[in-house]
């Protein structure tokens, strides 16, 4: 059997390597959800954005939170609204489906067209969740008890799950995605990377900040290492700072851009008191 779709290569402000292609077209013509993991700031949600824009699709966010529960996703019946119309009698409230809310899996479901269904940080939510959610993946389809009706997909949505390894997934769910482990970008890509969000940065003030930045990730250390996203922060403070050159090459300026906890920040200090050389300081 051909598979016929649009197939993904990346969008114009998401550097996709070869790899990440492949494995979300794999995922595509599979039907299977994408489970993504990697280190904060490897652009796993970024991903979803870009696979929806790149395909010009519409894209559904399910933010996922430690009291979040895999019913949510599907729909909220309102029983307050219901009792409050029925008590101030100025509503019909026979028709139980006008108190019947579709949570974000129920809204993929119930497109019309395709949509690109991003499910952010399953981690985050119990360990039962994403074991809650086989079935209605699986089938995509889920009945509303209130009133017997069944939303099922038109369209299998492309879904994305995304995973910061918090806590280990079931065996379960992980056999029914297609996986992919986002390493962090090598120095050669995130010079793309940085260009796409700063396209008139200079080569050597670009050079500078890449040496910076991957010294301190360097530094084992440190807790939270800097990401993608605080380099793109990092430059554009120095940008907008004006600063020269000469300062970047001597100094980190706005190290504190890059190093965002507290006792990274004191080690990071302690040593390099230990450390510097004469004629060299560094100021955040």
């Amino acid at each position: 059997m051909t598979y016929k779709f649009d197939k993904f290569h990346g969008s114009d402000d998401y550097i996709a390597d070869e790899m990440i292609q492949r494995i979300v077209n794999a995922a595509i013509a599979l039907e299977r959800p994408l489970l993504v993991r990697g280190e904060p700031g490897t652009g796993k949600t970024l991903l979803a954005h870009s696979i929806a824009d790149a395909l010009n699709k519409k894209l559904i966010i399910w933010n996922i939170k430690s009291t979040t529960k895999a019913s949510d996703g599907l729909y909220v019946y309102d029983q307050v609204m219901r009792l409050n119309d029925a008590r101030f009698g100025d509503r019909d409230i026979s028709d139980i489906r006008q108190y019947i809310k579709l949570g974000k899996l129920g809204e993929a479901f119930a497109s019309e067209e395709q949509v690109v269904l991003l499910i952010d940080e399953i981690d985050k939510a119990d360990i039962e969740f994403p074991n809650d959610l086989l079935n209605e993946l699986d089938e995509m389809s889920f009945y509303i008890n209130e009133t017997g009706d069944e939303i099922k997909a038109k369209t299998r949505p492309i879904v994305v799950i995304t995973s910061n390894a918090e806590k280990e997934l079931p065996d379960a769910f992980l056999r029914r995605c297609v996986f992919h482990y986002i390493d962090f970008p090598e120095k050669k890509l995130m010079r793309d990377i940085v260009k796409v969000h700063h396209p008139n940065i200079q080569d050597k003030l670009l050079e500078q900040v890449l040496d910076k930045f991957y010294h301190l990730r360097s530094l084992n250390y440190l807790r939270k290492k800097p990401s993608t996203s605080e380099l793109i922060d990092w430059i554009a403070i120095l940008i907008k700072a004006g600063m020269s050159e000469k300062k970047i090459e001597e100094k980190i300026p706005f190290i504190g851009s890059l190093i965002k906890k507290e006792q990274d920040m004191d080690e990071y200090q302690r040593k390099k008191t230990v450390t510097q050389q004469p004629g060299r300081s560094y100021y955040y």
